[in-house]
This record gives C-alpha cells, structure tokens and sequence, in this order.
C-alpha cells in the first residue's frame, strides 16, 4: 500500500512540475498570437498602458506584441521619410543620423537577419524617439549661461553619406561666439567614434560639460538569467559590471557604479550598445530610469575652460553591434579596457573562451554547426575520459573491499568509534580513497558547464541550420511529435510540443539511468525512472544546439559507460547484484 501511495505520489508531482514548466515557459518564451493580425490599422487599436506592462520578453529580445510591431513600422515609415538625416553605409551597419538634435537613432546590422528567412531584413538596434523600439545615441554639451546645442537643433552636415572612407561633420553656430561641432566616423565593424569640439571666438572664456548618452526601451531588451546577462552593463574598476537589471534601476532611479568608468551602455543576449570615453579620461557614469520602460546611460566629462579664441576637441566612441566574443577582444587589445567581458563569461570564462575558439574552427571546417557542436561535446567527453575512468577504478577499488567493510560494521556495530578507525585502516591497508570516485565528478561540472554556456551565448549559433527540418540552432526544435512533425493541422500545447531532440534526449538519458547501479530505494527507483522522461518535457522549450549538445553527451556517457564496465567487470556483476537485489524488495513490500 505504501508503495502504492508513493508511486501515485511522484506521478502527482511529475504533472505537477509539467504544467508549472509549461506555465513559466509561456511567460520566458511568449510566442505572438497568431490570431492577431498586424496590419496598417493595428496601430489604431486601444493599447492601454497595463497592456504595454504586460509585455514579456524573449529570449533574443525584440518586440513580441503585433500591435507594437505594427506602430514601430508605421513610425519608422514616418521618421526615415525626413530629408534632415545623414545616411551611415558602412561595411558592417547601415542607417541614419537625425540632423534635429544630431542623433543617431537608426542603425541595423547587415550581417545579422531578423529571422531564419533569408527575404527577412536586417536586425535593427536604433530607433527614434517614440516608438515602439525606441533606442538612440546622442553626443552634446551642458553649459551654464551659454547656449548650448539641444534636442530641436537643426545642424549642418557637410555630407550625406557617412561611410568608412567618408566622415561627416555636424556643425551648429549659436550666435554668441560658439562653433560646436560634431565629427562621426565609423571603421569596418561596429564602432563609431565621434569628435566633440568648441570652437570659442568670443572675448571671454567659457565653460562645457561634453556628455554622451544611449537611450532605450526595456520592452525589446532580451530575458535576463542567471547564465546570460540582460539589461544595463559596462565597465568599471578591475570588471564588468553585471549586478544591475532594469527593475534595479525603477527602484533606484539612479544608479553610479563603483570604479573607474571604461565603458558604460545595455546589453542584450547577442547585442550591445556602449559609450567608450576618450583615452586617460574617466567620465562620470550613471544609469537612469525615464520611465514608461525607457533608460538612459550616461557618461558626463568634467567641466573644461575654453579660453577666447581657442578650440577644444575630444573623442569618444560608440559600439552598436552584435557581441561577437572576437570581435570584441579586439577591441580590448586595441585599449578598451574589459571590452571582452561584455560577454557575460562568468567564472569559467578560461574554460569557456578555448571552447568557443575550438566549436568555431569546428565550424569552419565541417561547414556545419551542429556537426561542430557534435564535435566539441566529443573532444570534451575525451578529455575528460581519464577522470571518468580513474572515477571508476576507484568505484572498483570500493566494491572490492565492500564484503570486508560490512564484516567491519557488524563486529563493531556497537562501536562506531572504533567501526571508523578500523574502516579508515582498511582504506589505507587496500589503497583505496573513498573520496577518490566522487572527485571526478566534481571535476567534470565546471567543464560542461562551461560548455553548455558557450552554447547559450555563442552568437555564431544564431540562425544556424542543422539537418532536414533544423533550421536554427539557436531556436526550439520545430519538429513536434504529437502533430507529426507539421504534417497534422493543429498546434500542440507548448508543454506537449515535443520534438525529435527532446524524445531522443529522453530515451538516452532512460539508458544512461538504466546502466546506473540500481538504487535499493524504491522511491528512489521510482523517480529516477520518471526523470529522463520529465526532462524530456522541461527541456523541450531550450534550443536545439542545447539538446543536440546534450544527447550527443548521452550517446557518449552510454558508450563510456559500456567500455568501462568491460574494464571492470566487478562494478558490472555488482551492479547487477544490486538490481536483483533491489527488485526484490520492492516485490517483497508490494
């Protein structure tokens, strides 16, 4: 009766934890209503404020709602339609400078799609003021009792087009004795830089506060987790600073960082946006909430004295781009200090980095990143082969002496005292430390923990097809059993849409179990046979290089498993010893 009552208790818990997994699945991973259509009106529709609150993130970042994905393209129709813009066509980026107020507030990436499908159009990270997806960057001045350039400033350019060859300069007279001026560059990536200067003609000596600023909506930003940091980031001190997310800065309402400002700006899970000041200097820096979801970060120079007749010049720079760890370290080595941990490696980050360089050339060479990722999970399951086999001897070793470690504790079972000292005698007279088998599998975690957050951060992931009906690595399988695999005209719950890779992480993580010595607790049994087929269903929502990487790891733990019991056929007839014996007690209490 017991074990009845035990059984029927871990099914209860089983279905319990799969409708709480699918609840917060739907809040992590919201999908757009399909029954909800965008069109040119979609704008028009009520879209209240507790609405706009109850937006939800993704994992990529992005607008989710049709309704705002509609406003933003009808404002963005509206905004790029004005002539008073400068167009950026670099090799990595294209967009537009805003001449009113000489901000730049349009900016996509050519390299990185929006979607899977190759007609989709570039990821876009700026947009202007007001809508939807509102992300912009803005360089100026703060002075007191002089005039100062503002946000409805109209400047002139002496250009149209800015390119990596063809800077363009924005300039605004104020009528008393200034000349400001704005010089933007831009290189072959993603970093555009941007000499601030102030030309003084008049006959007395004044006083600016150069500044820039990176403002942006919280409602495309990325989920922040605990493995991938999402929301306000930069560098400061010795580190990158990952502590604060955007309901941190609501709370706050300001927030300064401790240390010395490097660079300062938002990060999503693939992307960011940073100020970087000018070399040797160490400007002020704050995150700000605006609020209705919208940021800043700041960086605030010292006030400078611009005598008569003199001119004052000062570089900073901006990155808008995709966190392209390479990239990125090179920025780094070019003097910016701590640039590559935009990249949120966390501790493993000496792990993590190898890997990322190994899974890449992996890439380059089969010119296919599932292989790669097939690849690196074996290059990693036979480096750490030795631990796992010397965790096995020691396994061995243990149940070799386990017949006279029992004739210990049933002589001294009323000593426990003296039971120890003559178990640990026994240790050290056969050689055998009973640490010596969990050891490894400590080891062991760091590795693929390191390995299975590369997975999640690689942006060389993203948009990366498998096989057949895998066509991005970065997404969940596609592929749902319960309505074979598309060809069925409906749409499985998301608790139950399961596909290929997470059926067959289910069946090899049951046969990794069943290799396993069988625990003589029933309970323990019991759940232990539910597990794989739970994480079947907890892990169906990840992507699919995740669950390629995992049942790949399977596939080889099952094989490591059959070699090493042929190495130690002791740990193989004591397992099987244990099953025996374990199923015996279980038919003896049922």
């Amino acid at each position: 009766m017991n074990n009845q009552r035990n059984i029927l208790l871990a099914v209860v818990l089983s279905a319990a934890l799969l409708l709480g997994w699918d609840a917060a699945m739907r809040y992590f991973y919201p999908q757009p209503d399909n029954a909800v259509v965008a069109t040119e009106n979609s704008r028009d529709k009520v879209d209240t404020p507790a609405e706009r609150s109850a937006a939800q993130h993704t994992r990529q970042g992005g607008l989710v709602d049709p309704l705002e994905i509609a406003e933003e393209k009808a404002d963005l129709a509206t905004a790029l339609a004005s002539p008073d813009r400068v167009r950026i066509d670099a090799p990595r980026i294209a967009g537009s400078i805003n001449l009113q107020g000489a901000v730049v507030d349009d900016i996509v990436l050519k390299d990185h799609r929006e979607t899977v499908d190759k007609d989709s159009g570039p990821v876009r990270l700026f947009s202007p003021r007001g809508t939807p997806a509102q992300q912009f960057a803005q360089f100026g001045w703060v002075g007191s009792n002089i005039a100062v350039p503002g946000a409805a400033t109209k400047w002139e350019a002496d250009g149209r087009v800015l390119s990596q060859a063809s800077p363009v300069t924005l300039t605004h007279d104020n009528g008393a004795g200034l000349t400001f001026a704005i010089r933007f560059s831009i290189d072959e990536n993603y970093m555009l830089t941007a000499d601030q200067s102030v030309a003084n003609t008049g006959g007395a000596p004044v006083v600016v506060q150069p500044f820039g600023l990176v403002n942006r909506t919280s409602r495309t930003a990325s989920m922040d987790q605990w493995v991938a940091h999402s929301g306000p980031i930069g560098g400061f001190g010795d580190g990158a600073e990952y502590d604060y997310d955007y309901d941190d800065v609501d709370d706050d309402q300001r927030i300064t960082p401790e240390g010395r400002m490097h660079w300062i700006g938002f990060t999503d899970i693939y992307w960011l946006t940073a100020l970087v000041p000018q070399k040797g200097m160490a400007p002020d820096a704050t995150f700000r909430a605006l609020g209705n979801e919208t940021y800043r970060a700041d960086m605030i120079y010292e006030p400078v004295s611009v005598p008569a007749g003199r001119k004052l010049t000062l570089s900073s720079r901006l990155f808008v781009g995709a966190k392209e760890s390479e990239l990125l370290d090179s920025y780094e080595d070019a003097g910016i200090s701590k640039f590559g941990l935009a990249v949120d490696w966390g501790w493993f980050r000496w792990f993590e980095k190898p890997m990322l360089w190994v899974l890449r050339t992996l890439f380059e060479l089969a010119g296919n990143f599932g292989v790669a990722i097939i690849g690196l999970t074996i290059i990693v399951r036979a480096f750490m082969f030795p631990i796992a086999q010397k965790g096995f001897a020691s396994m061995a070793a243990m149940k070799a002496i386990q017949p006279k470690m029992k004739a210990i504790q049933e002589r001294y079972k009323d000593d426990k005292q003296k039971q120890q000292q003559e178990i640990m005698a026994l240790y050290k007279g056969e050689g055998v430390n009973p640490l010596a088998g969990c050891l490894p599998m400590l080891l062991q975690i760091p590795v693929f923990f390191a390995l299975y957050k590369v997975l999640v951060l690689a942006i060389e992931m993203r948009h990366q097809p498998f096989i057949l009906w895998i066509k991005d690595l970065s997404a969940p399988d596609p592929a749902t059993v319960l309505n074979l695999f598309g060809l069925l005209p409906f749409t499985p719950p998301s608790f139950l849409a399961i596909g290929v890779l997470a059926v067959l992480l289910g069946i090899t993580m049951w046969l990794t179990f069943k290799l396993n010595p069988a625990q003589m607790d029933p309970i323990q049994q019991q759940m232990f046979a539910i597990m794989p087929w739970v994480l079947m269903f907890v892990m169906a929502p990840f992507a699919a290089g995740l669950l390629l990487y995992w049942v790949t790891s399977n596939i080889l733990v099952l094989a490591q498993q059959s070699y090493l019991y042929s190495k130690h056929p002791q740990l193989r007839a004591a397992a099987a010893k244990d099953k025996d014996a374990s199923t015996a007690t279980i038919e003896g209490k049922t």
